[in-house]
């Protein structure tokens, strides 16, 4: 399933507590300048106003029709139907608003809202890392591909997305995949995206160099992964076990996401990008052990986990194990692969182009679909 080639057009809207951002995409490229208007977050009057302002500048650009409106919006929401009940950064929202309906209602185009980190993971999953995966191993002449992409954003927060067969897993609540809520291993009666945010990095180095816990003032991830690398001065020891810790801490948060799902892995998010800093810890993790009651040891995950920012680990993701059985009773043979392996990368596309690309082929993907079931 791929969109790169397509001529319809998808209005989309990047919808950030100070800031809206509203565009065009054809082909999974932007193709006007984004329209920028400030976000009403505080009184829901102003605020659908500006996003229907947003859209209309967008559709004066364009000497096309838009066939559908698609974007991320923060929760929590009943994303199918199109209601919003967010009580954090857009106040204006809560106790829940058909904001799907309404813009529907004020444009006559189908109307599509998804949160962000799904529509990541989406957009990795039709033009990202999922297909490049599949053609390495295509040109591997290996036999293997992969139909699942589980995905993290790792930022201000950290969130989750589930791809499989090429649709978007939800849930039935509009709340699968909330892998921020799992249990922290560092700190057990905590979250685990305290642990996996740009926050924990930042909180994890001032703790270790005794400067004050400020987010506002202490040093960011950038300048804190520059510390590790020794591209900048300040406490290296300190920096490495910053990211060090937040790998240990993903890293068990991903292998208890993936004892129910068992795909690829994708990283999005200003945090990934220190990934040479955390992803040893990562993988060291997932492939760890675990025991049972009498000390049993146990593999982690059943799956072996390989670094695909890693050369020699992609090698050895993409050659496998491969060898020819025999057919009991018979002269014919089978290929087998008996290693059970996933790979965890960064993302493809960055993180805001993937999710402008997710926004845009989920749209064109309902239509088809409910286009295909009319003729049915």
């Amino acid at each position: 399933m791929s969109y790169s080639n397509d001529k319809r057009i998808v209005l989309t809207l990047d919808a950030g507590g100070t800031n809206f951002i509203f565009s065009a995409i054809r082909g999974n490229k932007e193709i006007i300048e984004p329209v920028g208007l400030p976000a009403e977050t505080m009184v829901l009057e102003k605020s659908l106003a500006t996003i229907e302002a947003g859209f209309r500048q967008v559709m004066d650009k364009l000497d096309t029709a838009p066939v559908a409106i698609s974007f991320a919006f923060p929760g929590p929401a009943d994303y199918p139907n199109g209601i919003i009940d967010n009580v954090g950064n857009l106040p204006a929202f809560a106790g829940g608003v058909a904001l799907g309906p309404y813009l529907e209602a004020q444009f006559d185009l189908p109307v599509f809202i998804n949160n962000d980190g799904d529509l990541f993971v989406y957009g990795e999953a039709i033009a990202g890392l999922l297909p490049r995966v599949n053609k390495m191993l295509e040109a591997a002449g290996s036999p293997k591909r992969y139909q699942t992409l589980f995905g993290v954003t790792l930022g201000t927060g950290f969130g989750g997305g589930l791809v499989h067969k090429g649709e978007l897993f939800i849930g039935d609540n509009s709340n699968a995949t909330e892998i921020w809520l799992m249990r922290n291993k560092v700190k057990p009666d905590c979250i685990a995206e305290i642990g996996a945010c740009a926050r924990a990095v930042i909180f994890r180095y001032a703790e270790l160099t005794g400067i004050p816990l400020d987010e506002a003032t202490a040093p960011g991830t950038k300048e804190i992964e520059d510390i590790a690398l020794g591209i900048s001065e300040g406490d290296q020891a300190a920096a490495v076990e910053a990211y060090r810790q937040l790998g240990e801490v993903l890293g068990d948060a991903l292998s208890n996401a993936m004892t129910l799902m068992d795909g690829l892995v994708v990283m999005g998010g200003g945090v990934s990008k220190g990934h040479r800093l955390f992803m040893p810890e990562l993988i060291r993790e997932m492939n760890g052990i675990i025991k049972g009651y009498n000390d049993d040891e146990f593999d982690r995950i059943v799956q072996k986990v390989f670094n695909l920012e890693s050369d020699s680990e992609i090698k050895q993701f993409l050659s496998g194990e491969p060898k020819e059985i025999t057919v009991p009773e018979s002269s014919r043979t089978i290929s087998y692969d008996p290693l059970k392996r996933i790979g965890i990368g960064t993302s493809m596309l960055g993180t805001s182009r993937a999710v402008s690309i997710g926004a845009y082929a989920f749209a064109l993907h309902e239509i088809d679909k409910a286009e295909a079931a009319v003729v049915e």
